[in-house]
């Protein structure tokens, strides 16, 4: 599937206000003129990856026209003895040397401009020659012309400049199709640095502020198409500075390491560095390079630093490169056993990852989502940021510390954490108001956008919250522990929701806390409106954006936040291994404050177990006749999608709610971490009834799991008490789980919510460290089944490449649960559509290969495991981590109209208008200084579907943690 369609970790939250009379809907009309439909136009992209004996071929057929094409059927022949083995995305078929491939039953229909993917793959020998022409429904397809290619050939990656010396930038740049290059583009992120219109392409960039800047030259052709190049990330600093050429170096016992040293600014005399050991493992010494003269010609000119390692220890040491008058520059080596290979490679990747320059991290250590800034997923811009980035950092942190034995950055990962994305008590300053015998007012949720605001009934009633006095009795405070789920951590949107900050503007630098998500379960990222969660009407319309969600008499400013429960677990998840690492070394009492803190949040994480508003679960049909709880028995003890918290900014006279979510989903459990908190001393939460609470959900889950599990093996959707999100009547013989009704998609449909692998290879891993920690049975017999399934879907080709499930489908539906005598399920089916080399989805798909194999001895586990991850660091690495190229045909959806009442009228932070005519792209003009925009214009207007190379954190993060898990258990 197209990677933005995941929405990984989407989030909704239903607003909970006060009473109010509901606003009248503004309802949508269209008419439509009949015309005669205009002549099919199309065009398709045909890319192969050839290994000399077979090969896959990834076609984009693109509708060109005015009208939709319903009904496809591609053919297109190859000249030479190529031969079909299996398709994907549609049905694919072969006679003599002609192809065909008819649409699937879920993209028959093309829009006008957009486009759909099929691919499959094939066997030959000789010559594997591109067909010749195309052609759908019979006629003829013209080619698509490619864009130009531009490539950043200076400054190179991780350079080192002094501020106010000039930055060399040059580029080359090539056309397609005969056309020429016309000019080239030299960004600073998004900031236009200059032009050049003839080669060879050269900028010399002055005024480059101090800090880390990433690089980019755009081409431009005589076509009118345009491309960006990748990213080159470099560092300013304020003065004179010896640079290294890595900030982690790893050498194995006995043997040596090298890394080189240079000054970033040119000497008016002769330099002399000198190379020492200042802490950490005496086992490391300087044994060439100790002392080095860089000269006024040479130096710019790398000489290296040459690191020896004992035969016996491990553990990491700093050496520090000095100078006079020059910044000091310093390096990590780790020292590792001679076997560790895959050790070694993580900490050459974590070092990419955290170098400054590659770009990963604002100035204040936030993880952005992405290194680029075009990216729509679940966040909407690449420099947004969830809180399973953050998660993913504690994570990669706590891996570190097992490796090198130094626990100052996992704690350290935490800390900004807790700093910048834990909500402080000034931004939710009149939780002393909650009341936990009504924890919210009751709002249904709708089907669509267009069916918002969304009317508060008070005459529906609400259970009581059972945990919210123990919690301020275990932490002496009203306030919530647990992480927000989206930041603008550049401040890009203006709304300035900086923590203890509500609405300070544009102005404003660093983290703002926002949202986006909040309008039914057809509500796709691409039809959002943003907004900030602290409200204080400043901006959007005379009542801030309250008025698009729930239909008031009245509006109160007011704060609100949505948890992820996926990543506080994983929070908790990491925790648990910085622990028994850290205990393994001697050094548990290293990490002992910061595990405190991820029981706390372990704790509150129990929100999440809760029924929206708290009503019993089980056969919950109608929002007044289904009865409100009394305590646990509002708990369904699950993972669910959200749990949410507000109130009034007014601490004088405030309010206060909480809520917490009716839907679960297979792919958000988490038994590690509800293990860790039930069964492991460190981990015990402090309240009355949290470590119980724990431990019937450990159960609960892997009942779940087993609930879910089709007849192939792959894990199936979820569950819901309140069908619809408003309480109703799911259809007559949905099967249930502990009287949940099974839903195929919990919580959002655009896309469907579990037709992304990822989903599945993330929470199998799970399960297979709580297999590989416990050895527990009830893991086993699902890990054993779901294994068979995925290795039997994945291929790894002769050169190390690699095809692994994309997009599922799925049909009928579980047996009702019987947990003393569970069903088969013999009518719950998957079947995979299409596939995928998504490096991410790879490695934590490597990584539940990993556990299990280390605890069930599985020999084809082990070996795909350890091909995967040989595969993508042989075929897919860059200056900049691991990543491999995408085609990005959703990106047709800029133009999608946003719903905005025709009675609400009001602006975004930089002036963009929201009303009635508000599209995706119109909220978000920013976007059209991105260097990468022209590719998006490009498609809308006809063009090819864009093609981006992406470097998403939590990928490169589960990427490394896959070597370092590999390292641990199998190597």
């Amino acid at each position: 599937m197209d990677p933005s369609r995941r929405r990984r970790g989407a989030r909704r939250l239903w607003t909970a206000a006060l009473a109010a009379l509901a606003l009248p809907l503004a309802m949508l009309s269209t008419s439509t003129t009949p015309a005669q439909a205009a002549a099919l136009q199309c065009s398709v992209d045909y890319k192969t990856n050839d290994w000399g004996s077979g090969f896959t071929a990834d076609l984009t057929l693109t509708n060109r026209g005015t009208d939709p094409i319903s009904g496809w059927a591609l053919t297109y022949s190859y000249t030479g003895n190529q031969k079909l083995t299996n398709g994907w995305n549609g049905s694919w078929s072969q006679s003599g040397q002609q192809i065909t491939v008819n649409n699937a039953s879920y993209n028959g229909t093309i829009a006008a401009g957009a486009a759909v993917g099929t691919g499959a793959q094939f066997t030959y020998s000789g010559t594997n020659a591109a067909p010749a022409g195309f052609a759908v429904n019979g006629t003829t397809c013209v080619g698509a012309h490619q864009p130009p290619v531009a490539v950043l050939t200076s400054p190179t990656a991780g350079a080192v400049y002094t501020q106010g010396n000039a930055v060399p930038l040059a580029a080359t740049a090539a056309a397609a199709d005969n056309a020429t290059v016309g000019k080239v583009e030299f960004y600073d992120d998004t900031t236009l640095l200059g032009t050049d219109t003839s080669s060879p392409y050269t900028l010399s960039a002055t005024g480059l502020s101090v800090g880390s800047h990433s690089l980019v030259a755009k081409a431009y052709d005589s076509l009118g198409a345009s491309a960006s190049s990748t990213p080159v990330g470099i560092t300013v600093v304020s003065g004179p500075a010896v640079v290294a050429s890595t900030n982690q170096l790893a050498v194995q016992q006995g043997k040596t390491g090298t890394y080189s040293l240079k000054l970033s600014t040119q000497p008016s005399a002769n330099v002399t560095v000198t190379t020492a050991r200042t802490t950490g493992n005496t086992g490391l010494t300087v044994t060439g390079g100790a002392s080095l003269t860089f000269t006024p010609s040479n130096w710019n000119t790398a000489q290296n630093v040459t690191v020896t390692a004992n035969a016996s220890g491990t553990g990491a040491a700093t050496f520090e490169s000095t100078a006079t008058g020059h910044a000091k520059a310093s390096v990590t080596a780790t020292e590792i056993a001679g076997t560790k290979a895959y050790d070694a490679r993580f900490l050459d990747l974590y070092g990419k990852i955290t170098n400054p320059a590659s770009g990963y991290f604002s100035p204040e250590g936030i993880p952005y989502h992405s290194v680029e800034t075009l990216i729509v997923e679940a966040p909407d811009q690449g420099h947004e940021t969830t809180s399973e980035a953050y998660s993913y950092l504690l994570w990669l942190q706590a891996m570190y510390g097992k490796i090198t034995g130094d626990w100052t950055k996992f704690n350290g990962a935490w800390d900004i954490m807790e700093k910048y994305m834990i909500p402080t008590h000034a931004d939710q300053p009149t939780n002393s108001f909650y009341n936990a015998s009504k924890p919210a007012t009751y709002a249904p949720e709708l089907d669509t956008p267009n069916e918002y605001p969304a009317k508060l009934d008070t005459g529906v009633s609400v259970g009581s919250d059972p945990i919210a006095g123990e919690l301020k009795t275990a932490y002496g405070t009203d306030d919530v522990y647990g992480m927000h789920w989206l930041q603008d951590v550049d401040n890009t949107y203006g709304y300035g929701n900086a923590p203890g900050k509500c609405e300070a503007g544009p102005t404003d630098t660093g983290p703002s806390y926002i949202n986006t998500f909040q309008r039914g379960s057809q509500e796709s990222v691409w039809e959002t409106v943003p907004q900030p969660t602290c409200d204080a009407f400043k901006y959007g319309g005379t009542n801030g954006y309250l008025d698009l969600f729930t239909g008031d008499a009245s509006y109160a400013k007011q704060w609100k936040f949505t948890n992820a429960p996926d990543a506080d677990a994983r929070a908790v998840q990491a925790a648990y291994w910085a622990d028994v690492w850290a205990g393994a070394q001697g050094k548990g009492s290293d990490v002992s404050a910061t595990v405190g803190k991820a029981a706390k949040m372990g704790d509150y994480l129990r929100y999440s177990m809760y029924d929206k508003y708290f009503k019993k679960i089980g056969n919950c049909v109608g929002p007044t006749a289904c009865a409100a709880g009394t305590g646990k028995d509002a708990s369904h003890y699950l993972m669910s999608w959200y749990y949410a918290w507000g109130g009034a900014t007014d601490t004088s006279a405030g309010w206060a709610w909480r809520i917490g979510s009716s839907h679960t989903h297979g792919g958000y459990q988490n038994p590690l971490a509800a293990y860790a908190l039930s069964s492991y001393a460190d981990l015990k939460p402090k309240s009355a009834t949290g470590q119980a609470d724990w431990a019937k959900s450990l159960t609960r889950q892997l009942e779940f799991y087993r609930w879910l599990q089709s007849s192939e093996g792959a894990i199936a959707g979820g569950a819901t008490n309140s069908w619809a999100g408003r309480y109703a009547t799911p259809p007559t013989g949905t099967s249930t789980f502990y009287g949940m009704y099974y839903d195929q998609q919990p919580v959002y449909h655009d896309p469907p919510s579990n037709q992304w692998f990822g989903f599945q290879a993330w929470s199998m891993e799970r399960v297979a460290e709580y297999y590989q920690q416990t050895g527990n049975a009830s893991a086993k017999a699902v890990l054993d089944k779901w294994v068979d399934w995925a290795l039997s879907k994945t291929t790894i080709n002769p050169d190390g490449t690699f095809l692994i499930p994309s997009t599922l489908q799925w049909s009928g539906q579980p047996d009702t649960w019987n947990a003393s005598s569970p069903g088969a399920n013999t009518g719950l089916h998957v079947t995979v559509a299409d596939y995928t080399n998504d490096v991410g989805v790879a490695a934590a798909y490597a990584k539940t290969l990993t556990y299990y194999a280390a605890k069930s001895g599985d020999t084809e586990a082990k070996t795909t495991a350890k091909a995967l991850l040989d595969g993508m660091w042989a075929n897919n690495q860059d200056a900049l981590g691991i990543a491999v190229p995408e085609t990005r045909a959703d990106y047709n959806r800029f133009d999608d109209g946003v719903y905005v009442p025709s009675t609400f009228s009001g602006k975004m932070p930089n002036g963009d208008a929201i009303n009635s005519s508000s599209t995706f792209a119109s909220l978000r003009s920013f976007y059209k200084n991105d260097p990468a925009w022209s590719k998006i214009e490009g498609y809308l207007a006809g063009g090819a579907a864009p093609v981006f190379t992406y470097h998403r954190f939590w990928a490169q993060a589960d990427i490394a943690l896959a070597m370092g898990s590999y390292a641990e258990l199998l190597e």
